[in-house]
């Protein structure tokens, strides 16, 4: 009877063995698949307008373009875009919402018109990209507006969720949607949005995070952990917000980034 109560008790901790070491197994699979960490350098810092509540950013003819949204919480901020001073922060505002009827989102520039989201009314609006004159209005299939850019071709949405959005730019009807995910699991709030050398760029609301997104299937390739960033920008001004805002310079190959409120726009390096 003791042989096999010791027997038992061998077949017993060796399974317990065995389902460690399966357990281990598994862990170790996992980490082994984690989305690699992109590292960074700042190369420059420019002053950034801490009214402005950042919704968009972008590079077109050699300036940087911002977009804002207005929070009644936040009297101070104004839905509007217009062309950053990198000396002063300061936007040379070309076209301004009534912040009473819409929060203005992400703004896009493609075959000389801008386009820009609003957030919760699901209409868009459009202008030359010359004079800055309104010239026309549009619905966008998605509840919500964040995110805004182009591949050159389409217009590229984000919405809140992780779905990004392809539209016409001749009628705006969607074309087609790619759902983003993160280690096989979908990545939700996906904000301001870039696209640089085949794949987009995105914030995480939220988070102090960029991630890389494969655009042929919504994998994410990579991220930047700019938690620093945000740190630093909160030192200097405790009315920092979230982070948000990506601009590529694809002539001098430069990239800008900065959050909501933040008092410093950033110039960084990486690997693309």
């Amino acid at each position: 009877m003791k042989k096999n109560i010791s027997v038992l008790f061998a077949i017993l901790f060796f399974t317990i063995a065995c389902n460690n070491d399966i357990k281990k197994e598994e862990k170790t699979v996992v980490i082994n698949n984690a989305v690699p960490i992109l590292g960074y350098e700042i190369i420059n810092t420019f002053p950034h307008d801490t009214n402005s509540f950042t919704e968009g950013l972008l590079v077109h003819d050699g300036k940087l373009f911002e977009s804002t949204g207005a929070t009644s919480q936040l009297p101070q901020t104004r839905s509007l875009f217009g062309i950053v001073d990198l000396q002063t922060g300061k936007i040379d505002v070309k076209a301004e919402l009534d912040k009473a009827k819409y929060f203005g989102e992400g703004i896009v520039i493609l075959n000389n018109k801008i386009y820009q989201l609003t957030y919760q009314t699901k209409i868009g609006f459009i202008y030359d990209a010359k004079t800055y004159k309104k010239i026309g209005e549009f619905t966008f299939p998605s509840n919500e507006g964040w995110g805004f850019t182009t591949d050159g071709t389409y217009l590229i949405m984000s919405d809140g969720t992780n779905m990004l959005t392809y539209l016409n730019p001749e009628n705006l009807s969607k074309v087609k949607s790619i759902a983003v995910s993160e280690n096989g699991y979908a990545l939700d709030y996906l904000n301001e949005l870039e696209y640089i050398n085949g794949f987009i760029y995105a914030n995480v609301w939220g988070k102090n995070s960029i991630v890389k997104i494969d655009t042929a299937n919504g994998a994410v390739v990579s991220k930047m952990d700019l938690t620093s960033l945000a740190e630093k920008a909160k030192k200097i001004s405790d009315g920092s917000k979230e982070m948000n805002g990506i601009a590529y310079d694809a002539v001098n190959n430069k990239i800008y980034v900065t959050g909501k409120m933040w008092p410093k726009i950033y110039e960084i390096k990486f690997s693309l």
